[in-house]
């Protein structure tokens, strides 16, 4: 560790809560979260009936409307890889059906890919490229009955040049695709999206090709048109083409000019447009990789809760790649803040939608009674609400601190998870703690003081992984002692409803049912029997009442000193300034012996602890500070 990040850390402790405070949970943040009907479509779909996408297509096809139709085929044709049936039960009953036959032939596409999987060519088997290449000829009839059905359409043609670019097709066969498109609609987003891929260094192009096909997209495009980030996917596409890259290079006036273009591209879109989260998202990425910290962090307030596969796939998994670098952006803008300086406020423009509507909320399961979890609870750094949940479990929520503890800043987690980390810790029982918003629901197991597995449903994600969901259903099995994991596992494959699966799993589990107002209001504890608050305590107090409390009673809040005077104050005040310059002068004068020196340090930091004491010592609120103006 350099010697400078080491004396940033008091800076990062102090600003990073108020750095970005008004930018939505982790748990708020869905990948690609589709809007309302299509959502409705992909649940469908997953159930089997394809009458609501056939409903949707069939709209977008009669109103022209392109780029949304091009987004729903998409997302349509990755769900019916993941579940079969209701896409051959569409085409057996129209066979001639446009949209039916086009998400056919994007699920061709999507299935090749799936097959060579999205690493380098030097990574990628000979057997998967040859079955990569079967399928994308196998796609060819497809797509050109779907061009066929519907000529006005340039959906197909997008698909067609994804297509191209996977069979090696030649630069004329890659240009005939796209004058046909262009053809059907000149400002296309996916086909340019498409023909940049083809023009890119890692495929059949390069950077100077990519560039100027970007530019000279954005400059025809129409106000408004999304193609005038296109040069920021290109800016990507250049950074990410060498790892060794540290930046631009011989790119750099280009780069600037394709992040001022996109930047006011998304001036003039609302904060939290789900239309453009696409290239805010690329835009994010770009700032943040340039240390361009404080336009990145308003990149990320303006992308809300809409996260996107492209480009954080290019890094990892995409969500966490989001996440990390979301993080990192607020590190690094608190560790140039001085440590004395107050911290910055949120933006003036009011709270965002998301902190009524999509903040996570979060409740944990305890498998012991409240006095068990009381005792526990002494040293876990946060204040807890408590409920009786039939005589063996115990309902825990968060009460949100005015100021928030110094041990709570050091934790990176939720501060549900970090305080069942925590009170789990040492213990034989488990704690399953639960997050709930309108796209997501998830859950965490916390067992001795770590994390033994995790889960997340979403609206419109596909399945999980049979093994993945396997492992996480034999590890919840274990803990629980269920004989039979298999149930689970259907549990935590399921999708379509994350809510419902979140509570049916809870019940798999033998735990009390969810209470009311769970997913509601924030706090919901307070009017079962028995509820009581659990007020946090500091790391030396929270020491002395677990070794002198008997009987796991949670000892109650500590009376708060009344308010000091203003005489008070001044005489402390006082006090610390004297000593400190008598400590400072004793130290630096060779002629003044230890014994005064060390006389004149201590009494400085005893009038120190005072103040310090004095200024925290605060009520605890149950219920969450004011909103942010």
């Amino acid at each position: 560790m350099r010697l400078t990040t080491l004396f940033s850390i008091p800076r990062v402790l102090r600003h990073s809560d108020a750095v970005g405070a008004d930018l939505p949970p982790d748990d708020a943040v869905v990948l690609d979260a589709p809007d309302p009907s299509l959502r409705a479509a992909l649940a469908a779909a997953s159930s089997g009936d394809h009458t609501p996408a056939a409903e949707l297509l069939a709209g977008t096809r009669e109103h022209a409307q392109w780029e949304r139709r091009d987004t729903c085929v998409s997302r349509l044709a990755r769900a019916s890889l993941h579940h079969p049936g209701w896409l051959e039960s569409w085409l057996e009953e129209s066979p001639e059906d446009p949209d039916a036959v086009l998400v056919k032939a994007d699920q061709y596409v999507y299935q090749a890919w799936q097959i060579r999987t999205g690493a380098r060519a030097r990574h990628v088997e000979a057997d998967q490229f040859r079955a990569f290449h079967a399928v994308l000829r196998d796609s060819v009839p497809v797509i050109s009955t779907a061009a066929e059905l519907n000529p006005d359409d340039p959906v197909p043609w997008r698909i067609a040049l994804t297509q191209a670019r996977g069979i090696q097709a030649p630069r004329e066969v890659f240009d005939g695709y796209l004058s046909e498109a262009n053809a059907r609609d000149p400002h296309h987003e996916g086909c340019h999206v498409q023909a940049l891929q083809y023009l890119c260094a890692k495929w059949y192009g390069s950077h100077e090709e990519m560039f100027a096909f970007a530019e000279r997209a954005a400059e025809q495009a129409p106000p408004g048109s999304r193609l005038h980030a296109l040069p920021l996917q290109a800016v990507v596409e250049y950074l990410i083409a060498d790892e060794e890259t540290s930046g631009p290079g011989p790119y750099t006036a280009r780069t600037e000019a394709a992040v001022t273009r996109a930047q006011a591209l998304s001036d003039s879109y609302a904060p939290g447009d789900r239309e453009a989260a696409g290239f805010r998202n690329h835009l994010a990425l770009v700032l943040w990789s340039l240390s361009r910290y404080e336009e990145a962090l308003d990149a990320f307030r303006s992308i809300g809760v809409h996260a996107t596969t492209f480009p954080w796939t290019y890094f990892g998994e995409a969500r966490e790649e989001f996440l990390e670098a979301r993080s990192d952006t607020r590190v690094e803008l608190a560790m140039k803040i001085p440590f004395f300086r107050a911290s910055p406020g949120p933006p003036a423009s009011g709270t965002p939608d998301w902190e009524r509507e999509l903040a996570p909320r979060s409740l944990a399961i305890a498998s012991t009674g409240p006095t068990e979890v009381a005792q526990a609870a002494l040293i876990c750094g946060h204040s807890l609400r408590t409920a009786p949940a039939g005589s063996h479990h115990t309902y825990v929520e968060i009460v949100p601190d005015p100021v928030r503890g110094k041990r709570a800043a050091l934790l990176p987690e939720d501060p549900l998870t970090s305080a069942a980390d925590n009170f789990t810790t040492a213990e034989d029982w488990p704690a399953l703690v639960l997050h709930r918003t309108p796209e997501r629901s998830s859950f965490t197991l916390v067992h001795r003081g770590r994390k033994v597995t995790d889960h997340a449903w979403e609206t419109a994600a596909p399945a999980t992984d049979h093994a993945e969901a396997t492992r996480t259903a034999a590890a919840l099995a274990r803990s629980y002692g269920l004989s039979d994991p298999r149930p689970l596992a259907h549990i935590l494959r399921a999708t379509g409803d994350p809510a419902r699966h979140q509570r049916e799993l809870v019940a798999a589990l033998g735990l009390p049912p969810l209470p009311s107002g769970y997913g509601g209001e924030q706090e919901i504890l307070a009017e079962l029997p028995g509820a009581r608050v659990l007020a946090r305590r500091g790391f030396l107090a929270g020491m002395r009442d677990t070794m002198t409390t008997k009987d796991g009673v949670h000892p109650e809040t500590p009376p708060q000193d009344e308010p000091h005077p203003v005489r008070w104050w001044v005489l402390r005040t006082a006090a610390l300034l004297f000593f400190t310059a008598a400590a400072v002068y004793a130290w630096w004068t060779p002629d003044i012996g230890w014994f005064r020196s060390t006389v004149s340090s201590v009494l400085s930091l005893y009038f120190a602890a005072k103040l310090i004491r004095a200024l925290r010592r605060r009520p605890v609120s149950s219920s969450p500070p004011p909103a942010a103006s």
